[in-house]
């Protein structure tokens, strides 16, 4: 089966005066993370099997039981992804002394939670960055294909954000850590945002609700939009934290009610010059109307189309809806986040919103192509529903994900080279369209096999924390706690809850393990020797701890 990657769409918006920091929220891994192997421009090979076409593996390549893991041709294609609500929902269940259900981890979340120092282009679109190293499995070694774009533009210079923000105040938000968070959030985020962003508020649990028309946040007090009826008049930012301040949780969960009336809303206040945006905040757990992504996604596909209003989710909840949220975001040309505490949510709003008001690309997709002469087998680690056609590559009216500024999105692959193989190794392009004239654009970069002469800890420290972060996420998909079975803490469909919480197919599959992956043991071993101490990686060092001993019983 080929593997390819996925689909990522990117969403989000706001950027926030006064908020420290800046980025997409997951803190820089390490001072260096490679550097670019081509910077020359260089087309992607054309989507042939080198073998002739028949789809049969190359003499030494991979065999009928492989074919799920290591693809039968030498192309990888996938869109681009930032998604990061895996890593963080594991990370809030491991605390509380569970292993995550496996179907919720998805290993290039748990990669993609940690910014590189990839070199950056000087405009719009990409520069692709290529390394590797060996691993202790004879043969075997991990690739690393960095992508990155330019940095947010000042805050003098990124557009007005118009954010249609649905809520969900169903019974399930009750809980603490839910909509009582989702309030202090969205009053954070008032304070910050700029007199000339707007703001709607949409509700939702059996039904939906506008509770706030688009308010443009600089209003003084008068006649404007979403103006009380009570008679006092108040400027946009006191009406928006007085209807935030009145939610209260109530009923059941129609998720499908909340995203067509937020997109209604969104429709309705749409701002042309504006960064329109639906920013879905909610445990995803959906138990009435339409519970399928694709069902609820059918009732706003000309909005998401003809307006280009995308959707970010930003998931909260110890019992979340984590594949229906991320279906919903990659469907709807959007992203997803989770949140489980308020130094998350803060930096949820402060620091990964504001890297969305403005696009570097859009429907952006990857194409790595390894060299059947030096490769033997290869597995792109992670991605496992992100395919793409190799032959639509090049096919811009195949949808790819829109990259905000100062975005990193990294794809490890698994590599075995053959006896012996000197030269060309891999070319990783990337391919996407200008944000402004549509014009399509490209850039690779490439790797050799003597590139991977240095073992992985000898390695650059971004590299190490990658490799860590996959082989942690592995590891989860594999466990088994105490008793031979996975605690799985979201609940399957049944008759009155459809496809609430179900997971993702693809990861029933049987799921086989990396190449050299250590045991958690070990695994926490090379944790806290990693050669970079940042808060995130304390962070990870930490949770696979937890989770060491959680499988030890």
């Amino acid at each position: 089966m080929r593997q390819g990657i996925l689909a990522l769409a990117v969403a989000g918006g706001v950027a926030l005066a006064g908020c420290s920091g800046g980025g997409d929220g997951a803190e820089r891994a390490t001072g260096d993370s490679g550097e670019k192997r081509d910077s020359a421009p260089m087309p992607a090979p054309a989507p042939a099997l080198p073998n002739g076409g028949t789809g049969a593996a190359p003499p030494g390549g991979q065999g009928d039981d492989e074919r799920r893991e290591f693809a039968p041709d030498h192309l990888s294609t996938f869109a681009l992804d930032v998604d990061t609500a895996s890593y963080g929902f594991a990370r809030r269940t491991l605390a509380e002394g569970r292993l995550p259900d496996p179907s919720t981890v998805r290993p290039e979340e748990f990669v993609n939670s940690f910014r590189q120092d990839y070199p950056r282009p000087d405009g719009d679109g990409f520069s692709v960055s290529v390394d590797g190293a060996r691993t202790d499995d004879d043969g075997w070694s991990l690739v690393r294909v960095g992508l990155a774009t330019r940095g947010e533009p000042a805050e003098t210079e990124r557009p007005p954000a118009a954010l249609t923000f649905v809520i969900d105040v169903s019974g399930s938000m009750a809980e603490p850590g839910r909509l009582d968070l989702v309030k202090r959030s969205l009053g954070l985020m008032t304070d910050r945002l700029r007199p000339d962003d707007s703001v709607a508020l949409v509700t939702f649990s059996d039904t939906a609700e506008t509770v706030l028309p688009m308010t443009r946040l600089g209003d003084g007090g008068g006649r404007g939009e979403g103006a009380r009826d009570d008679g006092e008049d108040v400027g946009g930012r006191t009406r928006v934290h007085r209807a935030v301040a009145e939610l209260e949780p109530s009923r059941s969960t129609n998720l499908e009610a909340g995203i067509t009336t937020g997109y209604d809303t969104a429709v309705r206040g749409r701002k042309e010059g504006a960064t329109n945006r639906v920013v879905l905040l909610s445990d995803a757990l959906a138990n009435t109307g339409e519970t399928s992504a694709d069902g609820i996604l059918g009732r706003i596909s000309d909005a998401r189309r003809e307006h280009g209003i995308t959707l970010f989710g930003v998931g909260v909840g110890s019992d979340y809806g984590d594949a229906l949220m991320e279906r919903l975001a990659d469907k709807g040309d959007g992203h997803t986040t989770y949140v489980s505490d308020e130094a998350e949510a803060r930096e949820v709003f402060c620091e990964q919103l504001p890297a969305h008001i403005e696009l570097r690309a859009r429907d952006a997709k990857a194409q790595v192509a390894f060299d059947p002469e030096t490769v033997e087998q290869f597995r792109l680690i992670g991605y496992d529903n992100r395919e793409v056609a190799d032959d639509d590559f090049r096919d811009d009216s195949v949808d790819g994900g829109e990259i905000g500024p100062g975005h990193t999105v990294t794809a490890l692959y698994a590599v075995r080279t053959r006896p012996g193989a000197d030269g060309r190794l891999a070319t990783a392009s990337v391919r996407w369209l200008d944000p402004g004239s549509r014009a399509p654009r490209e850039e690779s970069g490439r790797i050799g096999t003597a590139d991977l002469d240095g073992s992985l800890g000898e390695a650059d420290a971004g590299l190490q924390v990658t490799a860590v972060a996959a082989y942690f996420a592995d590891a989860l998909r594999t466990a088994a706690p105490p008793g031979g079975h996975v605690d799985r803490d979201l609940p399957e469909p049944n008759a009155t809850t459809p496809n609430a919480a179900t997971p993702n197919p693809a990861s029933r599959a049987p799921v086989t393990p990396i190449p050299a992956a250590p045991s958690f043991a070990e695994l926490s071993e090379r944790a806290h020797a990693l050669p970079t101490r940042t808060k995130q990686v304390r962070e990870l060092t930490s949770s696979i701890d937890q989770a060491a001993r959680l499988a030890a019983g």
